[in-house]
């Protein structure tokens, strides 16, 4: 399908996450309009649980940054590959996508990943073993790419279905650097699933203590307001306060972005 700029998106019957774009023109439209605006030529764009790359596309297809994409699952990762090649050497395509079979987490070494979940597959939690069509895929920590590539992320995307405490854990190196300016972090209940409580509590307060603060972006005003209920279910934005009116000014000058006829 036409996706936006001069992009496009292939996809299967089933895969939830991609079809969702077909119906809705961007399938989380806040987040993706974000990232898609945001982003600017000579970024690079860590995007972690890449599926099969609409995040990246928008990264690398339409800002013009360069992604580094993590998908496990192999179903998934082909679709991304494919996505790769279909947008390769397409015009205004100035970005590039680096894409990796590779899960993140606190160290390196292997989990065992459900694949029968499309979108919502997930490192098996312990009482889900022999229960669920699963492979075991490996781990590579963000701290690791960082020190093997030696170029930080200005902006990340972490979309691991409750897993995302061991992805901070082994991203301190990255979060420190002052390089990164923010990322999107999927909040949900499956975090219980790995010990954590439900609402994540300590990485957002974790999170908070590093120096970002969370907060609410609007894509048709293209306005970004605090976060101050800090309702942790879905996306959340965290951005360093002190990169806040470049970042505001990022958004207001990008081009606009059309999507399903309407003008983001």
């Amino acid at each position: 399908m036409p996706f936006v700029g001069n992009t496009v998106l292939r996809m299967r019957r089933g895969q939830h996450g991609a079809t969702g774009n077909y119906y809705l023109g961007l399938h989380e439209p806040e987040s993706m309009a974000f990232v898609a605006l945001m982003l600017r030529p000579g970024d690079l764009f860590y995007d972690v649980g890449a599926n099969v790359g609409s995040f990246s596309l928008l990264a690398a297809g339409v800002a013009g940054a360069d992604a580094l994409a993590l998908e496990p699952v192999p179903k998934a990762y082909a679709g991304l590959l494919e996505n790769i090649a279909a947008n390769r050497g397409r015009a205004g395509f100035k970005g590039s996508i680096d894409a990796r079979q590779t899960a993140a987490g606190g160290a390196p070494g292997r989990v065992r990943m459900s694949t029968d979940g499309d979108v919502t597959n997930h490192v098996l939690g312990a009482d889900e073993a022999g229960r669920r069509t699963s492979v075991e895929v490996p781990v590579t920590p963000l701290d690791a790419l960082l020190a093997e590539t030696g170029r930080a992320p200005f902006f990340m995307k972490i979309d691991v279905e409750g897993y995302e405490q061991p992805v901070i854990d082994g991203a301190q190196a990255v979060l420190a650097r002052p390089e990164l300016w923010g990322f999107l972090l999927e909040y949900t209940p499956q975090s219980q699933r790995y010990g954590e409580d439900d609402a994540n509590t300590r990485l957002h307060r974790d999170l908070l203590a590093l120096g970002f603060e969370a907060f609410n972006y609007e894509p048709l005003g293209r306005t970004l307001t605090p976060r101050p209920d800090l309702a942790r279910r879905g996306n959340m934005l965290y951005l360093r306060p002190q990169h806040l009116a470049e970042i505001r000014r990022r958004i207001a000058e990008a081009p606009p972005l059309r999507v399903l006829g309407r003008t983001l």
